[in-house]
């Protein structure tokens, strides 16, 4: 039901980034590797390294995660620390070496799956806004110029079949609008005109105690599909085909209480929650070139991702009442599952360049450099997302990615460290923050098989709106994430 949903900057966002995962020896090094191979997330980053492998290889992984969110609003700070244990990668290429005279030494087929980014994340923001911003201006921007007869329950009719006709008939904006009225947010200005298209709000001006809870869980993974060839001793190409796909659950909560005077609506309990699967198809192309035994250079090109998303909502709006002194709750709860059109989302493309240089077999130091244009992001058909594609375009931007890494052998043990900036996605460098992260570990050579063992930390602060519409005002959320990952890697 429903013709069109509220798709937003946040969503486009949400499935074009991603971040550190992989093996324990690609995290290390903080993914610093598009120059160097030999590793199956290595693959994943340039489709060339799965040529550098001398024989067939391996690996399966591991990880504890943990996030902590400190936030700010207004006068009020909180802290939440959630922890989560998971499968980043596993998968294996396979080497097959040429028999006759052919320059092209030998060929590798390898197949990979890979978490890409985790959305487990959860924060609570609580403080007094002392803007004059409440919810009630949420359901008054999206009931301004609909006719009454449009937001409200036909005589007879029970909210759920209205709330489901209207969203049939007229979509999500009518929805809202259609709760801010049954709920007594919403004054009409004339309740006896069906043809009524202006509404002023139950709530008095003043300051308004908020408090909500965000949390999500789910992930971004791909299936890779690699072929990639050695030519003669100082070339390696590749190509990756990759199957993406989403799962994404979001619920926010929102209580909101004033004792401002004047004010008929006192309370409000504000939940809506979002379900997102999708699947999509992406394809890299990359180059390996050893200029000298010790001195390597990579170039990878990363196509958009051609992402089909589905999306499911519910919702529920509480409130109470000051109805002639008597308090009187009024609930609003369709229990209605909103089900949305499949839309299309293109990801921008990515081109990363990397410089490595190998100390025979005391060491390494890499360096990647990457860059996206995330004001290239688009929601498909462009003609029915006009407006949010023109936001994207003004308020994003191209970012760039700076990953080192560097590794010391002694014997069997390999210690390795890392470190990464990648600048903010946004024209204002504020909404999403700067990101910066080390990383460091440690791994023994069995001989044939390989356990590596990495840390690896990452922070980055945001000013999080509550809402897109109305209750604009944002929280500060200061995101670090940690883990902890365990690989074993074998030659086959």
């Amino acid at each position: 039901m429903s013709t069109i949903y509220a798709q937003d900057i946040t969503d486009a966002l949400r499935y074009s980034q991603d971040n550190i995962q992989g093996t324990a020896r690609f995290r290390a090094l903080s993914g610093a590797f598009g120059a160097l191979g030999g590793d199956m997330s290595a693959v994943s980053l340039n489709p060339a390294g799965s040529a550098v492998f001398s024989s067939s290889h391996a690996s399966f992984t591991l990880s504890t995660s943990e996030t902590t969110n400190d936030t700010q609003y207004f006068n009020g700070s909180g802290s939440t620390n959630d922890s989560n244990f998971d499968i980043n990668q596993g998968g294996a290429a396979f080497v097959f070496a040429s028999r006759d005279d052919s320059p092209w030494r030998k060929f590798t087929l390898g197949i990979a799956y890979e978490k890409t980014n985790d959305f487990d994340n959860n924060w609570f923001a609580f403080g007094t806004n002392t803007n004059n911003q409440s919810i009630d201006l949420y359901f008054l921007n999206y009931a301004d110029g609909l006719r009454l007869d449009e937001i409200s329950a036909l005589d007879g009719e029970s909210l759920t079949d209205a709330y489901a006709g209207i969203g049939n008939a007229y979509g999500f904006a009518h929805q809202q609008a259609f709760l801010g009225f049954e709920s007594f947010i919403l004054e009409p200005d004339d309740i006896n005109n069906d043809a009524n298209t202006t509404y002023s709000s139950n709530l008095a001006n003043g300051d308004f105690n908020h408090d909500y809870t965000y949390t999500s869980t789910g992930y971004n993974g791909k299936i890779t599909f690699n072929m990639a060839a050695q030519y003669e001793e100082n070339l390696y190409l590749g190509l990756n085909l990759n199957s993406h796909f989403i799962d994404y659950q979001r619920k926010t909560l929102l209580f909101e209480d004033n004792t401002n005077a004047g004010s008929i609506i006192n309370d409000i309990e504000f939940e809506n929650t979002l379900s997102t699967t999708g699947n999509g198809f992406s394809f890299q192309l990359g180059g390996i070139l050893k200029l000298s035994p010790e001195f390597r250079v990579g170039l990878t090109y990363d196509s958009p991702i051609w992402y089909t998303i589905e999306e499911e909502t519910t919702q529920y709006l509480a409130t109470v009442r000051d109805d002639a002194g008597t308090n009187v709750t009024q609930v609003v709860n369709p229990q209605i599952v909103n089900i949305y059109p499949q839309y299309k989302l293109q990801t921008p493309a990515k081109v990363t360049g990397s410089l490595a240089y190998v100390f025979g077999k005391q060491g390494l130091i890499s360096f990647d450099y990457s860059r996206k244009d995330y004001s290239s992001t688009k929601f498909k058909p462009e003609n029915d997302y006009t407006n949010v594609n023109n936001n994207i375009s003004n308020m994003l931007t191209d970012a760039s990615t700076y990953r080192l890494g560097g590794e010391y052998k002694h014997k069997q043990f390999s210690f390795r460290g890392g470190y990464r900036f990648e600048e903010s996605p946004y024209k204002n460098g504020i909404t999403v923050g700067d990101l910066t992260g080390y990383s460091f570990g440690v791994g023994y050579n069995f001989g044939n098989t390989k356990l590596d063992v990495t840390y690896d930390q990452s922070n980055r602060t945001n000013e999080t709106q509550l809402y897109n519409v109305g209750l604009t005002d944002a929280a500060l959320v200061d995101r670090t994430n940690s883990n902890l990952t365990l690989s074993l890697s074998f030659n086959i």
